[in-house]
C-alpha cells in the first residue's frame, strides 16, 4: 500500500512539472513573439494576428488494439497561420503530448518556416499515445486512422505534414497511402519525409545534421579564418548529431567530443567519426567507442576545450547554472532550445565569445529538404543526391547570410541593448510574416 501511494504520488510529480514545462514553453514563444514585434517596430496587430492560431482541430482515433480492446486515441492539428503559403509542420505521437504544446510548436514554425525563405506558414500535430508500448499493427491503425481524421484540413496546397518525435517515414508512407485512397489517386505531396523508395529523397534522412553543418562552416569562415582544422564539441548523438559530425569531419573539421545518455568521448587528436557511427548504430551505447577519454557524464561535450558547440540533444541544457563552464566560441544549435535565454545573455558578455546561432536557423535543413522533396512530388520530377544538397546547402548559406545582416542592422538601431543573434532571427522572421499579412490586407 505505501509503494503503490509513492509511486502514485511520484507520477503525480511529473504530470506536474511536465505541465509547468508546457505552460512556460507556450508562455516563452509569446514571450519571443512580443520582443520581435517590438524590436523590429512593428504594429501591435502583428502580435494579435501571431498570438493566436488559425485553427485547432481536435480528433479522436479508435484503434482496436492485439488484446481486442477499442482504445480512443486524441488527436491535435494546429493550424497557425498561413500568409507565406500552405501549413507546414511535424507529427508527434508521444504520451504526454498537450494541445498547448502544440500551440506553442505551431507558432514555432511560422517563424521557422519564414526564417528559411520558404514559401510555408506553420502548423503542428500530435497523436498523445505511446508508440513504445504498441504493436506494428497498432501503429499502422492509429497512424491511418489519424490521416483521415485531419484530411479535411490537409492537401499539398493547404497543409503539408512530416514526422517529428517518434513519427517516422514508415509512418509517414502510411499516412500518404490512407489520404490517397481517400482522394482515389496518389497524392505524394501531402506528407513529406517519406521513404525514398516511394517519393522521398535520401538527403532527408541528414539534412538536420547536413544543414546545421554548412551554417558552422559558413560562420566559421566568416568569423574565425576558416572551417578546416576547427574543434568541434558534438553533445548528443542521435540523428542530427552523427551527421553533424559527418559532414563536419568530412569537411576538414576535428570532432573531439560527442555523448549519449551512455556517457561521453573526448579525444583532442580527433574522434573516428564512420567508427563512432558503427558502435553507436550497433550497441546503442557511444561509450563502447574503442578510443579516446570515457568520461561518464553525458553533458561533458558542452564544457571541452573547443571552437565549436552544436548541441544536438534536448532543450535547456545550456543554463546560467553551468553557462560559466563552456569555452566554445562558436555554438551552432541542431537541437530545439538547448540554451536558455538567461544564459545565452551571460554568453554574450563574454569578450571572446562570437555568437549562438539559433535553433530557428541552425536546425532548418529538416524543413528546407521537406520544401525540396514537397517541390519535387508536385511536380513529379526527382533531383539526384548531389543535386539535391546543393540546393539545400544554397538555401542555408543565404539564410546565414540574410540572418546576420539583420542582426547587425539591429544592433545599429538599438545600441544601448544586447542584441543576440536569436533576437534578430525572430525579427525577420515576424517581419516576414508581417510583411505577408499587409500586403494581403489582413491587416
Amino acid at each position: 500500500m505505501i509503494k503503490t501511494s509513492r509511486a502514485k504520488y511520484k507520477l503525480l510529480g511529473v504530470i506536474y512539472t511536465w505541465c509547468l514545462i508546457v505552460a512556460s514553453y507556450l508562455e516563452w514563444m509569446l514571450k519571443v513573439l512580443r520582443e520581435a514585434v517590438d524590436l523590429g517596430g512593428m504594429p501591435e496587430e502583428v502580435y494579435t494576428m501571431l498570438s493566436k492560431p488559425d485553427r485547432i482541430l481536435t480528433v479522436k482515433i479508435p484503434v482496436r488494439m492485439d488484446n481486442g480492446k477499442l482504445v480512443i486515441f486524441e488527436g491535435y492539428r494546429v493550424q497557425h497561420n498561413n500568409a507565406l503559403g500552405p501549413y507546414k509542420g511535424g507529427i508527434r505521437f508521444h504520451p504526454e503530448v498537450t494541445l498547448e504544446t502544440d500551440i506553442a510548436l505551431a507558432t514555432g514554425m511560422t517563424l521557422k518556416n519564414s526564417l528559411a525563405g520558404i514559401p510555408y506558414g506553420g502548423g503542428k500535430g500530435a497523436v498523445r499515445c505511446n508508440p513504445k508500448q504498441m504493436s506494428m499493427r497498432e501503429l499502422e491503425q492509429l497512424s491511418r486512422g489519424y490521416a483521415r481524421a485531419i484530411a479535411p484540413i490537409i492537401g499539398p496546397e493547404k497543409d503539408i505534414p512530416a514526422p517529428d518525435v517518434n513519427t517516422n517515414p514508415q509512418i509517414m508512407i502510411w499516412m500518404v497511402d490512407e489520404f490517397s485512397k481517400l482522394k482515389g489517386y496518389n497524392v505524394p505531396g501531402v506528407f513529406t519525409a517519406k521513404p525514398p523508395e516511394l517519393w522521398g529523397n535520401p538527403v532527408r534522412m541528414y539534412s538536420t545534421g547536413f544543414g546545421a553543418v554548412v551554417i558552422a562552416k559558413e560562420a566559421a569562415e566568416r568569423w574565425m579564418d576558416g572551417f578546416e582544422g576547427k574543434r568541434i564539441a558534438i553533445h548528443g548523438f542521435g540523428n542530427a548529431g552523427q551527421w553533424a559530425a559527418y559532414w563536419a569531419s568530412k569537411w576538414g573539421a576535428k570532432i573531439v567530443a560527442i555523448s549519449d545518455t551512455s556517457g561521453a568521448v573526448y579525444d583532442p587528436n580527433g574522434i573516428d567519426v564512420e567508427l563512432a557511427m558503427k558502435v553507436k548504430n550497433e550497441t546503442r551505447k557511444v561509450i563502447n567507442y574503442p578510443k579516446g577519454e570515457k568520461i561518464p557524464d553525458p553533458s561533458a561535450p558542452l564544457f571541452v576545450d573547443c571552437d565549436i558547440l552544436m548541441p544536438s540533444a534536448i532543450e535547456n541544457v545550456i543554463t546560467k547554472e553551468n553557462v560559466n563552464k563552456v569555452k566554445a566560441r562558436l555554438i551552432v544549435e541542431p537541437a530545439n532550445g538547448p540554451v536558455t535565454p538567461e544564459a545565452e545573455k551571460i554568453l554574450y558578455q563574454r569578450k571572446d565569445f562570437i555568437a549562438d546561432v539559433p535553433d530557428i536557423l541552425a536546425n532548418a535543413g529538416g524543413v528546407v529538404m521537406s520544401y525540396l522533396e514537397w517541390v519535387e512530388n508536385l511536380q513529379w520530377y526527382f533531383w539526384d543526391e548531389e543535386e539535391t544538397r546543393q540546393k539545400l546547402a544554397a538555401i542555408m548559406k543565404r539564410n546565414f547570410h540574410k540572418t546576420v545582416d539583420g542582426w547587425e542592422k539591429l544592433k545599429a538601431k538599438h545600441p544601448d541593448k544586447l542584441i543576440t543573434m536569436r533576437d534578430a532571427a525572430f525579427v525577420i522572421a515576424v517581419d516576414r510574416v508581417y510583411r505577408a499579412m499587409k500586403l494581403r490586407g489582413w491587416i
